[in-house]
C-alpha cells in the first residue's frame, strides 16, 4: 500500500490550520480546479468525528465521487479519514499537528490502495502516486497561505 508523507511549516496556531483542515468550504476552495464539491453527508462547515462527506470532482477528466468518514479526532493536534467509497480500493488519510514555538507543523499520512490488482499497482507507480501527492502538496499551500493570512489579520 502506497505512502506519501508531506510536511508542511506554518507560521500560525495549531488550531487555525486543524480547523481550516476539517472545513469542508476551505476543501472545496483549495480544489476547485477540479471542481471539487460536496454532495452528501456535511457538506458545510467543520466536520467533526463520526461525521462523513462524499466528494464529487473531477480527476483525469472523469467525474467521479468518493465518501469519506471521520474516524478519529483529536483536536486540535490529529484527525483522520477514511474513505467508505469510491474509486480506491481503499484509503485513509492522517493529519498530525504539532506547535513549535509559534509556528505548526502539519504531517499528512496518506496511504492508499488502488484496484485491479497488479494493474493498479502498476498505475500507481507510473502516475498515480506522484498525482496524489501533487494534489495533497496544492491542497497544503493554499492552506498554508490562508492559515498565515488569518494569523497576520488577528496580529
Amino acid at each position: 500500500m502506497p505512502l506519501i508523507v508531506l510536511e508542511t511549516i506554518m507560521h500560525t496556531d495549531t488550531l487555525t490550520c486543524f480547523d481550516l483542515s476539517r472545513d469542508i468550504d476551505f476543501h472545496k476552495d483549495s480544489l476547485k480546479h477540479s471542481n471539487e464539491k460536496a454532495i452528501a453527508g456535511k457538506a458545510s462547515g467543520l466536520i467533526g468525528l463520526g461525521e462523513s462527506v462524499t466528494w464529487e470532482a473531477t480527476h483525469f477528466g472523469i467525474r467521479q465521487q468518493l465518501t469519506s468518514k471521520i474516524t478519529q479526532l483529536d483536536a486540535p493536534n490529529y484527525f483522520m479519514d477514511e474513505m467508505v467509497s469510491g474509486a480506491f480500493k481503499s484509503f485513509k488519510h492522517e493529519h498530525i499537528f504539532t506547535s513549535k514555538g509559534k509556528d505548526t507543523i502539519m504531517i499528512d499520512k496518506f496511504y492508499f490502495e488502488s484496484p485491479f490488482g497488479i494493474i493498479g499497482k502498476i498505475v500507481n507507480v507510473l502516475f498515480l502516486t506522484k498525482y496524489m501527492k501533487n494534489l495533497l502538496k496544492t491542497r497544503n499551500q493554499y492552506l498554508k497561505i490562508k492559515a498565515e493570512n488569518l494569523q497576520n489579520q488577528y496580529s
